[in-house]
C-alpha cells in the first residue's frame, strides 16, 4: 500500500502533524497556512483546509503540534515482508525486528542461525502498528519513548528523566495506557450519544421543513378558494397574500436551513472526532495513543460542550383568517389576511390606577396588545389573565374584571377590599406582558366624621390621650386641646378628633393663635 497523502497538496505526507480538529497535514503545508506576520511567540489563527475549522497554531510554531502517528501507521499496517518483499507482513521477529510474511516466518524458525529468535504473529491492525519502528524522542532521537510523564502529560524517554523531567512522576507507558485509554473511551461514548441525538434532531428538522411547506401549500389553497369570488380585485389581493405567505415560508425555511447547517457541521465535526478516536484506540500503539491523547481529549471535550437546540427553531404555525378586513383593493373592500401573532413581551399597560388605588373604590387600567413587529393588534379575542394577590395576606385576593374592547385593548377593573401591598400579574397566552408582574399599593379609604365635634372631651380630660370623642375616636398628641394649652372649657367645639374644623364653632376662650393651631393640626390623627 502506498504512503498516505496530504489532503492539502496530495503529496506523500512529510512529517505529518495533527491539528486540533483531528485532521493531519504535512509540515510544509502547515507552514504555508495563515498569515506569516504577527508578534513573536504569539499563536497564529488559521483555517483547516479540510473542515474550515478556525484553529490556532501553538506559539512555538508547527513543530509544537503533535506528530500524526496514525498517518504513518496506516502505511505500516499493510507493509510487506522485509525479506522477500512479495507477501504481506504476518509476523515480526522480536530479536532482529524484521517484518515477515508467513513463508518467511516458517523459514526463519527453521534456519539454524535464526532458530532461537522469537517470532510473534500480527493478529490485528494494532499489532501491525506496533510492529513498525519504535517512536523516538524528539529531544533525544536515539531513545525510544517508553515512559509517560504525568505532570507534563506526554510520553518521554529515559534521557528525559535525567533532564527537565527529573522530579516529575513518571511510569511506563504500558502501566498508564489503561487509565488514559479508558478516559478516551468515556469521551468516545459521550460523543457517540451526541451523534445519535444530532441525527434525531436533523430528522426532526427535515420533517418540520416538510410540515412548513405542506402547511404553506394548504394556506395557499385556502387563499385561492377565497379569492375566486372577486374577479380582478380579488386576484390582485390573492397575489399579494401569496407573496406575503411566501416571505413567511422563506423566513421560516431560512431559519430551519440555518439550524440544519449548524447541526450538520456539528455532526460532521463529531463524526470526524469519533472516527479518529476509534481508529486511534483500535490501531494506534500505546505511545501513539498517549501522544495524541491531549489534542483528542481537547477536541472531543470542546465538541461535547457545544450547545445546540434539540428542537426545530421554528414551528409550522401559519394561520389565515378569511374574515379579517384587508382594506381596499382596486376600489373594493377585501377580506382575508395572514394573522399576526400577538407578542406578550411587546404588550403594554396604561392607566393612572396602575400602581395605586383606594380601598373599596373601583379602579382600573388598560392593556394594549401588540404583534411581533410592535404594531397594535386591531382585533380582540386574546386569552388575557389577570391576578391581584395581597402580599401579606395569603387568602386575600381581588377578582378583576377583563373587558375585551375588540380593538386590541382590554380594560381591567377591580375594587380592593383590604388596604396594603398587592402583586399584580397580567398574562397573555400564558406569558407575562411588559412590566408584569408589578406592585399595587391600596391605601385606606377617606373617612368622614360621623359623630359630634366633642374635642372638649379631650380638653376637659386634662389632655389625656385615651379620651374618646362621641364618634369613638381619640385625639393623640398630648396636652393640646383647642390650642390654648389649658384644660379646656365646656364649649370647646372647634377641633374634632378626626382633624376636621367646624367653622361655625368657636372655643369659649377665644380663637387659638396661629402657632398653636398648626401644632394641633400636626397632632391630630386621621
Amino acid at each position: 500500500m502506498s504512503a498516505p497523502r496530504c489532503p492539502q497538496c496530495a503529496q506523500p505526507c512529510a512529517s505529518p502533524r495533527l491539528l486540533p480538529c483531528l485532521h493531519s497535514l504535512c509540515e510544509p503545508c502547515l507552514r504555508r497556512l495563515g498569515p506569516p506576520e504577527g508578534p513573536p511567540g504569539a499563536a497564529r489563527p488559521v483555517l483547516c483546509p479540510v473542515c474550515d475549522a478556525e484553529l490556532s497554531l501553538p506559539a512555538g510554531g508547527v513543530a509544537q503540534l503533535p506528530p500524526a502517528c496514525l498517518a504513518g501507521s496506516r502505511g505500516r499496517a499493510a507493509a510487506g515482508c522485509d525479506l522477500c518483499a512479495d507477501g504481506a507482513a504476518a509476523g515480526r521477529c522480536l530479536t532482529c525486528g524484521l517484518r515477515l510474511c508467513r513463508f518467511c516466518c516458517r523459514a526463519h524458525r527453521r534456519q539454524k542461525k535464526t532458530a532461537s529468535h522469537a517470532v510473534t504473529e500480527l493478529e490485528n491492525s494494532k499489532d501491525c502498528s506496533q510492529a513498525g519502528k519504535p517512536l523516538l524522542c524528539p529531544s533525544h532521537p536515539t531513545e525510544e519513548l517508553q515512559l509517560f510523564c504525568e505532570q507534563c502529560d506526554q510520553p518521554v524517554c529515559r534521557d528525559c528523566l535525567l533532564g527537565r523531567h527529573r522530579q516529575h512522576p513518571c511510569d511506563l507507558t504500558s502501566n498508564v495506557i489503561h487509565r488514559h485509554g479508558d478516559a478516551l473511551r468515556e469521551l468516545l461514548r459521550s460523543s457517540q450519544q451526541h451523534m445519535d441525538t444530532l441525527e434525531d434532531v436533523l430528522s426532526q428538522v427535515d420533517e418540520m421543513g416538510s410540515a412548513v411547506r405542506s402547511r404553506a401549500e394548504a394556506v395557499a389553497t385556502e387563499i385561492c378558494l377565497f379569492a375566486r369570488g372577486y374577479v380582478k380585485a380579488i386576484e390582485e389581493h390573492r397575489d399579494r397574500l401569496l407573496k406575503q405567505l411566501e416571505d413567511l415560508k422563506v423566513q421560516k425555511e431560512n431559519l430551519l436551513h440555518l439550524q440544519k447547517a449548524q447541526l450538520q457541521q456539528l455532526l460532521l465535526d463529531m463524526r470526524t472526532g469519533v472516527e479518529f478516536t476509534e481508529h486511534l484506540l483500535m490501531s494506534g500503539s500505546d505511545v501513539e495513543i498517549l501522544i495524541s491523547k491531549g489534542v483528542v481529549s481537547s477536541r472531543l471535550t470542546k465538541l461535547n460542550s457545544t450547545a445546540y437546540s434539540t428542537h426545530p427553531s421554528v414551528d409550522d404555525r401559519i394561520q389565515f383568517s378569511p374574515h379579517e378586513r384587508a382594506g381596499q383593493c382596486c376600489g373594493y373592500e377585501v377580506f382575508g389576511a395572514i394573522l399576526n401573532q400577538v407578542d406578550p413581551a411587546r404588550c403594554t399597560l396604561h392607566g393612572e390606577d396602575l400602581h395605586s388605588a383606594r380601598q373599596n373604590q373601583l379602579s382600573g387600567f388598560t392593556l394594549l396588545c401588540r404583534d411581533t413587529a410592535g404594531e397594535r393588534m386591531g382585533r380582540g379575542g386574546e386569552a388575557v389573565r389577570v391576578t391581584i394577590t395581597h402580599k401579606d395576606k395569603r387568602d386575600c385576593e381581588v377578582k378583576p374584571t377583563v373587558c375585551d374592547n375588540g380593538d386590541g385593548t382590554y380594560c381591567i377593573s377591580y375594587s380592593p377590599e383590604e388596604p396594603g401591598l398587592y402583586a399584580v400579574c397580567v398574562c397573555v397566552k400564558g406569558q407575562h406582558v411588559q412590566g408584569s408582574p408589578f406592585t399595587l399599593m391600596v391605601k385606606h379609604k377617606f373617612r368622614e366624621h360621623q359623630g359630634v365635634f366633642h374635642c372638649c372631651t379631650f380638653c376637659s380630660s386634662g389632655g389625656q390621650k385615651a379620651a374618646r370623642c362621641a364618634c369613638g375616636g381619640t385625639m393623640p398628641g398630648g396636652y393640646q386641646g383647642c390650642g390654648h394649652g389649658h384644660k379646656g372649657h365646656p364649649g370647646c367645639h372647634h377641633w374634632s378628633c378626626c382633624g376636621q374644623v367646624k367653622e361655625s364653632s368657636e372655643c369659649l376662650c377665644g380663637p387659638p393663635s396661629d402657632t398653636s393651631q398648626r401644632s394641633l393640626l400636626r397632632t391630630v390623627a386621621l
